[in-house]
């Protein structure tokens, strides 16, 4: 099962395939409910770590600077996951469920 806070690499190609050639890594942010119910995740994409801004969480990952982009959160279906590549922990999970809460808030 798909879990809150797995980092997987997502298929971008307009057909997904097994054999994908197009693929950005994500962060899955949908709750466990969601996740082991329904066939699509919610997901916020990685990225190169680029200039500050609130919606952008720094983190490093695979060596690299990154950043979680929390502005551009998206529905996509658990069949374009194509591979688990990390887990996103401590203080940088903690700051995502922030943003989304004060994204979110009435």
């Amino acid at each position: 099962m798909v879990k809150r806070f797995e980092i997987y690499l997502y298929n971008l190609d307009n057909v997904p395939a097994s054999e994908a050639k197009n693929t950005r890594p994500c962060v899955v942010v949908s709750p466990d409910e969601i996740n082991g119910n329904l066939a699509s995740v919610i997901v916020a994409p990685i990225a190169s770590a680029g200039p500050s801004c609130p919606t952008r969480i720094p983190f490093a990952f695979l060596g690299e600077n990154r950043a979680v982009v929390v502005d551009q959160v998206r529905t996509v279906d658990k069949d374009r996951l194509v591979k688990k590549i990390g887990v996103l922990k401590g203080r940088t999970k903690n700051r995502v469920l922030r943003i989304l809460r004060e994204m979110f808030a009435d």
